[in-house]
């Protein structure tokens, strides 16, 4: 049931990953995962990115490093875009991909450089109007 947190964790993530995003995942819930929605918006979204000790864009940054760490693609792409919405910089996000190398292994920044330059690339096109 939606409360002050819920709503809080909503408008973060809305801002982060997109209305369409969010409201794909949230209106696509079922009764099998719709606690799940509720729970992740709430506590995940409202209780530690609505938190004032980091910015969203080291949040972000922070979780590229622990989602390649922990090789999960999807999630890496997601927080990928997002990263950009949070303000990061090309630079600044090719260098943390660089730390992943040092800190996770090759092989992953291997998969977060390959992601990376699809998710570019798909940008790139849209706001150059490729995708029409």
């Amino acid at each position: 049931m939606p409360n002050e947190m819920f709503e809080k964790g909503l408008k973060i993530r809305t801002e982060v990953l997109g209305e369409e995003y969010v409201n794909r995942a949230i209106k696509g819930a079922n009764d099998f995962n719709q606690d799940f929605q509720e729970f992740m918006t709430e506590y995940c979204w409202g209780a530690v990115w609505g938190r004032e000790g980091l910015s969203r864009k080291q949040r972000s940054l922070n979780n590229l490093c622990m989602l390649a760490a922990l090789n999960r693609p999807a999630e890496f792409e997601t927080h990928f875009r997002g990263a950009f919405t949070n303000g990061c910089s090309v630079e600044e996000v090719k260098e943390t991909l660089m730390q992943i190398a040092i800190y996770c292994g090759v092989p992953a920044a291997v998969e977060a450089f390959r992601i990376g330059r699809r998710v570019m690339d798909e940008m790139e096109a849209k706001d150059s109007g490729g995708d029409d």
